[in-house]
């Protein structure tokens, strides 16, 4: 049961991270289409095959159901696949889950407006309207809430990861990226996201493809990424390379990035860029790479 699942540029668009969350976390199979948000084609536009659909994330069934709102996605996802536990098992767990993700899904306009999600720029020094103080606030008020009643003993907010996590990756994305201040136990689940190696492997991605939007750029003074720094690697010319398969497809190696004075090869740009931009983040590279 394969899904095809269209989403925006991985670098701006808030939605299609929670949708490729949910995926990547549950482990579901997925033909992925990507929007060009650099396109002056609408998105509606370039979605015209996909009637009613007018947004990103965009899911289309092995049925051929189209399902075009992430809080729909979600809830499908997890009646189909229960095994892949999206909603805690647990009732009082799960329907604070539910409870946390409908909220992101309908509230924190002002968080969103002052701070769209950027994967790509890191500010400092970012002013802050009181609107926006009130949403971190909220923030703190919901999540300590989810901690104390379902008791989780995770970085997450209702003990496994949930569709409540994914939903709110975007926003710790917001807060670390505008150097927001919020309380301690915010910030450490905001670190948490940061640090989650499915995330990083979606922002590796949006560095290693797409452009530089000006649209999404704020005045502000510019910092290093807070996420964990990645293993330091480049792109180089040539082999010869320590491997022959390309890590993620097999293919024959075309393309090549040395890291640790290391050289290992890639079927395309694409594979060896998104593992340059975070090395640490793939599992198959990490595979290939401590195997000699």
């Amino acid at each position: 049961m394969t899904y095809d699942l269209y989403l925006g540029d991985y670098s701006y668009s808030s939605w299609s991270l929670r949708a490729w969350m949910l995926f990547e976390r549950a482990g579901l199979p997925r033909r992925l289409h990507l929007l060009d948000f650099d396109d002056p084609v609408p998105v509606a536009q370039q979605l015209a095959s996909l009637v009613p659909a007018r947004t990103v994330p965009t899911l289309v069934t092995p049925e051929g159901a189209i399902v075009s709102e992430s809080l729909a996605i979600a809830e499908e996802l997890a009646s189909r696949h229960p095994e892949a536990g999206l909603w805690p098992a647990n009732p009082a767990a799960r329907a604070t889950a539910r409870s946390l993700a409908s909220e992101m899904h309908a509230g924190f306009g002002p968080l969103r407006d002052h701070c769209p999600m950027n994967l790509r720029t890191a500010y400092r020094d970012v002013p802050v309207p009181e609107p926006v103080i009130a949403d971190l606030r909220r923030l703190e008020t919901i999540w300590d809430h989810a901690r104390a009643v379902t008791g989780s003993d995770t970085p997450w907010l209702c003990g496994h990861y949930s569709v409540a996590d994914a939903f709110f990756a975007p926003v710790a994305a917001r807060i670390a990226g505008y150097d927001l201040a919020v309380a301690d136990s915010a910030a450490a689940y905001v670190a948490a996201h940061l640090a989650d190696p499915a995330f990083r492997r979606f922002r590796a991605m949006g560095l290693a493809r797409g452009a530089t939007l000006a649209r999404y750029a704020r005045d502000y003074a510019t910092v290093a990424w807070p996420g964990p720094a990645p293993r330091p690697a480049r792109a180089v010319d040539h082999g010869p390379a320590e491997n022959a398969a390309c890590p993620y497809s097999g293919e024959p190696v075309t393309h090549y990035l040395e890291t640790d004075g290391r050289v290992f090869g890639f079927c395309n740009a694409f594979c060896r860029d998104k593992t340059m931009a975070d090395p640490d983040a793939w599992p198959a590279f990490t595979a290939l790479r401590t195997a000699a």
